[in-house]
């Protein structure tokens, strides 16, 4: 029996902040298009200061070359 899949991304609310001394709402900014995905910056939204990062991997380009995905801001 295996397990289902019940998410398919995961994105943080609250991090710690070191300047902050606690767990702060951030907010998450698009820094990079890569080949390979997107590269985002998690900064807290009390001080500014970055907190963290995550890469979202993106498919592999179609056979025909066309990407099968369009995604927005």
């Amino acid at each position: 029996m295996g397990m289902e899949k019940s998410f398919e991304q995961l994105s943080a609310s609250l991090l710690y902040c070191n300047k902050c001394g606690q767990a702060m709402p951030v907010r998450e900014r698009l820094l990079l298009v890569l080949p390979d995905g997107d590269l985002y910056d998690y900064s807290c939204q009390r001080c500014g200061s970055s907190v963290g990062s995550r890469t979202v991997k993106s498919e592999p380009p179609a056979s025909d070359g066309f990407p099968r995905l369009v995604r927005g801001l």
